[in-house]
């Protein structure tokens, strides 16, 4: 898989943009603003912890990197339905921004059982098979992260490297 250089900025007003630069040199982009601008920043640190942590290339970073614009990911759903890995990150990452919400930490069993009713309720089949210590691997990611994000200053940018297929996820110098 290609490299995908990850920029999150930090505005002045409280908003956010998102940018990722491919190894072919294209670059999709978004700004998340308003209420937004808070809660993007952390879900989409979430997602890179998530998919570094669990090697999924084929998550909304991975697909990003294969050519995949941030808009094909939401209705008219231009590229059709998400494929597994990314839908399981997206239920994962769902799960770990609910329990943020909720000061709480869930366990690996409230995550199959929850995977398990979202399966169900969408009619996708669908399986969580990660153990505690897999979230808490995620998790101390996700905290490395979200404590460089929170260190930035208004007009500062998180720059991270997403290169699963090498192993290869660091941040930029």
């Amino acid at each position: 898989m290609s490299g995908l250089t990850v920029l999150i900025k930090k505005k002045a007003d409280g908003s956010a943009a998102l940018s990722c630069r491919r190894s072919d040199g294209s670059v999709t982009w978004q700004r998340q603003e308003g209420t937004h601008g808070a809660f993007f920043p952390l879900h989409d640190l979430t997602h890179f912890a998530v998919e570094t942590e669990l090697g999924y290339g084929k998550g909304f970073f991975g697909l990003v990197a294969e050519g995949w614009d941030i808009t094909d990911f939401g209705r008219p759903w231009p590229r059709g339905p998400l494929p597994a890995q990314a839908l399981l990150a997206e239920v994962l990452v769902g799960f770990l921004d609910q329990e943020r919400a909720a000061g709480e930490l869930w366990s690996a069993d409230e995550l199959r059982t929850s995977t398990a009713a979202y399966a169900s309720q969408s009619g996708v089949a669908l399986k969580a098979d990660l153990s505690d210590a897999d979230l808490q691997r995620i998790r101390a990611r996700r905290g490395a992260l979200f404590a460089q994000w929170s260190a930035l200053g208004a007009g500062e940018t998180l720059a991270l490297t997403f290169h699963v297929a090498a192993g290869d996820v660091a941040p930029l110098a």
